[in-house]
Formats: structure tokens, sequence, C-alpha cells
């Protein structure tokens, strides 16, 4: 480990001193100097640039599933209430206040005077719009699992509105925190309802403008570059002192942490584990603990996988403290189950995957697969989920498993990923609700295969713990439900669960106010740049 730290250091001293050189006599000379004329000095204007691994996929709230896409949503759009991951609670934002009618309805009072970017103006006939929109087969949300039990949205008067549904719904104001619930300009739904009319692609028109609420909202998004947000002058909150956020896709990240030195970017996206110390040597990097679960998927429809011993034995041999040190370098937690101890529901009173060469191969030898088989591992362009499938492609050959690794592009990762083509596959789950409803419900209930559900996993006495989990609204009673479907995951191991993440992000130390909630959704809100 110390020796790829000193080969890491010398990579970067020489990247550094590279572009060190090339900035002499240019701006950045004088940027210094006037950093110590003035340091405390707040730039009014100008761009914050964040430089990121992974693209966004689609800035139509109502369509990905995924946290690159929802960093650069959650500044355009608005969701009715959000969470404080620090206190837990519920808080308003465009729903001033909320109270239950009855246990199936849910009655909001809406911000007055809150205009979307067109000029059309926020009301309940805008959330009732959208709640049926994100609800309509047409659309195919891969964000509708959380949001499924609303029966029927009511505009009651101009800036009131109720939600009802079928059955009691415990998580329902947790699902409205989701970015899934962020709130679209309905003259932007109704373009985007008109050309499908016309044979135009779901959610073309949205993705293509995203017409929200929000502080930002888009200037221009050139694929494969950059993703560049205006100030909102016209905003009904608080104003961002800087004029443009700029999403820089930058893949490399020894590029990225080079940018941050140089004052190319003020924030990166993520900080590799062994670059924490050199990038602390000149940059801030925050480690936030996560709700965020990191996982081995296996294909259950397809041999030998639908052989749950063979799943065992893969979770077995998964050796989650090497991976947790040799990769992460000890950042985040070792995962023994689904649920991240962040996330309501979590409990340690379960039968955990843990790791067991030997037994792993005694599962295997009982699966009449004592002699091993070939299969493939799919993972995309992150770097830890790419050392991850190289470390069990070599444990694996301790079980006679030969195993080639796949890395896909992101977007592309996504798509083949909930079709039925892959073995095994590496991904996480980040619940944004932070309840055990949005965190196990997506991923395992067989409503969602095809989409959330990349494992295929289709268990009726799970699915029935499932439902019931949602129409609970005791808690203690709740938590019950959800210890019994965790003990179903663990041990039938659809995934080998590696751990829980810690958010490794650098920001300049001229930035103030900026902070990673627990999903990994970058707050840039309060976000000031000093000279």
């Amino acid at each position: 480990m110390k020796a790829n730290r000193l080969w890491l250091v010398f990579v970067f001293s020489l990247i550094f001193l590279l572009v060190a050189c090339s900035n002499e006599g240019e701006d950045a000379s004088s940027e210094g100097a006037s950093k110590k004329t003035n340091p405390e000095a707040v730039v009014q204007g100008g761009e914050l640039i964040i430089e990121v691994l992974s693209e966004a996929v689609e800035l139509d709230p109502h369509g990905s599933n995924d946290v690159p896409s929802s960093n650069v949503q959650r500044n355009i759009f608005e969701t009715l209430v959000v969470r404080n991951f620090e206190t837990g609670d519920i808080e308003p934002l465009l729903a001033q206040s909320w109270e239950y009618v009855d246990e199936l309805t849910l009655q909001l009072k809406l911000r007055e005077g809150v205009k979307f970017h067109d000029g059309t103006d926020f009301n309940a006939e805008a959330v009732k719009i959208n709640l049926d929109r994100l609800l309509d087969p047409a659309i195919a949300s891969p964000r509708l699992s959380n949001f499924e039990p609303i029966k029927e949205v009511v505009v009651v008067d101009e800036y009131t509105v109720q939600i009802k549904t079928e059955q009691p719904y415990g998580p329902l104001l947790f699902a409205l925190t989701h970015p899934g619930g962020n709130i679209i300009s309905p003259a932007v739904i109704a373009e985007d309802y008109k050309r499908m009319e016309s044979g135009g692609e779901a959610r073309a028109y949205v993705n293509e403008n995203p017409i929200g609420t929000g502080f930002l909202k888009l200037d221009k998004w050139t694929s494969g570059q950059e993703i560049r947000l205006v100030k909102n002058t016209e905003y009904w909150g608080e104003q961002v002192a800087y004029d443009l956020a700029v999403f820089k896709t930058v893949p490399e990240s020894q590029t990225r942490a080079a940018d941050l030195e140089a004052g190319y970017a003020h924030i990166i996206d993520p900080v590799q584990p062994t670059e924490v110390p050199l990038v602390e040597g000149f940059a801030q990097v925050i480690k936030q603990p996560s709700v965020s679960i990191s996982y081995v998927g296996f294909n259950t429809e397809k041999a030998p996988y639908d052989n749950v011993k063979v799943r065992q034995a893969i979770a077995k041999a998964l050796d989650r403290e090497a991976i947790i040190q040799g990769v992460y370098d000890g950042f985040g937690v070792a995962a023994f189950g689904p649920l991240s101890p962040m996330v309501w529901g979590h409990t340690e009173d379960i039968t955990k995957q843990d790791t067991n060469i030997e037994e792993a191969k005694k599962l295997l030898e009982e699966a009449g697969l004592k002699e091993g088989f070939k299969t493939a591992i799919w993972t995309n362009d992150n770097p830890q989920r790419q050392q991850i499938a190289v470390i069990l492609q070599e444990t694996l050959k301790q079980l006679n498993i030969e195993v080639s690794i796949e890395v896909l592009e992101w977007g592309a990762y996504l798509e083949k990923t909930s079709k039925n083509e892959h073995d095994m596959f590496i991904l996480g789950w980040a619940p944004s609700t932070g309840d055990a409803d949005g965190a196990l419900y997506p991923l395992f209930h067989s409503s969602d295969i095809g989409n959330n559900n990349r494992t295929r996993f289709n268990n009726s006495e799970l699915d029935k713990l499932l439902e019931a989990g949602r129409v609970e609204t005791d808690d203690a009673t709740r938590m019950g439900i959800y210890k019994e479907a965790q003990e179903i995951i663990t041990t039938q191991a659809p995934a080998a669960f590696v751990h829980h993440q810690a958010y490794l992000t650098g920001y300049a130390n001229n930035i103030s106010g900026f902070s990673v909630d627990a999903t990994g959704i970058y707050q840039i809100q309060k976000v000031k740049i000093t000279q």
C-alpha cells in the first residue's frame, strides 16, 4: 500500500508540475496575487466548476434513477418536501405544511408566488399533473415504485392538494422527498405528451427542456463534456452567489485532482480513496457516511445463479474487509446485509453474510458444481468497482470459477443490466428516502424486475413482506416486517453485499457552504467562492 501511495504521489507531482509550468505568465499568477490581497472577499458571479466521473443519463426527473442525474436535477427542480438527514425530519420546500385528513389522505398546503423557469405558475394543478404523469404507464418511469401506492391526486383549491392512497402508506412523505417527486412545468409536460401522440419518445422533450422551480436552470448540455446551469434570477428563495454551475465530465481521477489543485475546478467527485492524503495537501475532502449499499448482483433467472447455493457460495467467498482496506483504503463500512446503519429499518439481528471460503467450497459442491464453471461479471467505469471485479475474479479461482470482466459506459451499463443479458454485475443503491421501503422494494420486489430489480429476484414471501411494510403505520410492527425481509434477502442471496460507501468529495480551500448529503447529492445552493 505504501509503495502504491508513493507511486501516486510521484504521478500527481509530475502532473501538477506540468500544470503549474503551463500556467506561468497566465491568469493563474494574477489570481494567486488577488487571493493574497483579499482572501476573504466573496466572488459575486462567475462559474462554479464541478468535475465528475460520470455524466447525467437524463434530466427528466421522472426518468433515470441514478445519482449523477439526480445531482444535476436537484438544482433545476424541487420536491414538495425534503428530508434532513442530520435530524431525520421531513422539512418544507414547495409544500409549506401538511396533515393527514385520514389514514389514506395526505393534504398539503403549497407555497404561493412560486413560478417555473418558463413563467408558469406553481400550484396544486401542477402537482397533480406531475404525480399523474409519474404514475402513467406510458411514461415508464424507473422511479415509479416509490409512488405506486398513490391512487388519486385531488386539487382542493389553488394552493391545496390531497394525495390519496389505496391503503395506508407509511413512507409517503419520505417518498415525496425522492428525486422522482421533483415538480416539472406543466407546460413542458403538455408538450412532451403532444410529441408522444405524434410518435415521439416518452420523456424526450422534458429531458431536452428540464423546466423546474429550482435556483438554477439549464443553459446548455454538451453531451459527453459538460452541463451548464445558469442562475435563476427569479427564484423564490435564496439566490446563489455565482452565475453558472458547470458539471464537467472528467473520467480520469488524476486529471480531476490536478484541476482542483490548479484552480480549474472548485469541486471534484469522486476523490479516489488512495488520493485522499494527497488531495488534502492542497484542498478539503468531505468523507460523508451514506445510506448507500454496494453489491455484487446475480441474475437469479439464469443458471447457475438460479441455484441459491451458488449465490450463497459467492457471497461467502467475498472478502469484504479486504475490499474495504485494499480498494477503499478503510473508507466506508463492510456490509453484511442490504441496509446501511443510516437507513430506518436496519437491524443487526439477522443472519449476516460473512466470509468463509471453506464453507463457500462446500456450498458449491452441494450445488453439484465442485469443478466450477465459467461466468462473466459486468461493471461500469467506476475504478473501485473494477478493482472489486478483479479481486472477485481472483478469489473465485479458489472455487474453480473462471470469471471474465466486462466494463461498460455508465448509460449503457444501466440499460443492459435492466435486461436479462448479464450473469453477475457490480452496482450500488442509495435510497433517497432513507427508509427501508425505498431501499428494499425497488431492488427486490418482483414488480420491479426489468427496472431497478436487476437481480430479477422473485420471491413471493418477500413480496408479501415488502407490501406489508408499505401499509403498516406502526413503527415497531414495521421494524419486525423489515427484519424478516432482510433475513430472506441475506440468506437467499440475490446479491452479495459489499460495503456502505463513504462519499469522498474534494473541494477547494476558497469554497464555503458546500456539503454532500447521505445519498451522495451535492448541496451547492449556499456555496460561496472567495478570492
